[in-house]
C-alpha cells in the first residue's frame, strides 16, 4: 500500500535531513590558490607586453585541444601533422604553457594543461 503524497514527501524529509556542518578538509598544499590566481593574472599583463604566437605554436594549441579515444593515435597524427617525435613535440609544448602569449589565446586550455603538468611533476615526486 503506498501511502499518501503528503504523508511520502514527510517520510522524505525525515530520511533525508539537511545537515550543515563544516567539512574538515585539509588544503593541498602545493596549491595555493592565491598564488595561482596571482600567476594567472601576471601572466596575462605579461602576454600583452609578449610577441603573438607563431603559426606552429597555435597549431600545437589547437592540436592540443582535440580528444583521442584510442592508445597511440595522437603520436601518430603527431608525426604525421608536425613531422615531429612525440618527445621533440612535448618539449615544445612543455615551454609553450609557460609562454604568457600561449596563456592569452588560450586560457582555459593552458590552465588544463598546467595543472595536468603539474599533478604529474607532483606524482613524481612522492
Amino acid at each position: 500500500m503506498k501511502p499518501p503524497a503528503s504523508d511520502a514527501r514527510a517520510l522524505d524529509a525525515e530520511a533525508s535531513p539537511t545537515v550543515e556542518h563544516d567539512l574538515d578538509v585539509e588544503p593541498d598544499e602545493d596549491l595555493d590558490s592565491d598564488a595561482v590566481d596571482a600567476s594567472f593574472a601576471t601572466d596575462l599583463a605579461i602576454a600583452e607586453e609578449q610577441p603573438p604566437l607563431s603559426e606552429r605554436e597555435r597549431m600545437i594549441l589547437a592540436f592540443e585541444s582535440k580528444w583521442w579515444k584510442h592508445a597511440g593515435a595522437k603520436e601518430q597524427a603527431i608525426r604525421d601533422e608536425f613531422d615531429l617525435s612525440a618527445t621533440r613535440y612535448y618539449q615544445l609544448l612543455n615551454g609553450l604553457l609557460d609562454n604568457p602569449a600561449a596563456l592569452a589565446h588560450d586560457p582555459v586550455l593552458v590552465g588544463r594543461l598546467r595543472r595536468i603538468r603539474s599533478t604529474r611533476a607532483r606524482t613524481r615526486r612522492r
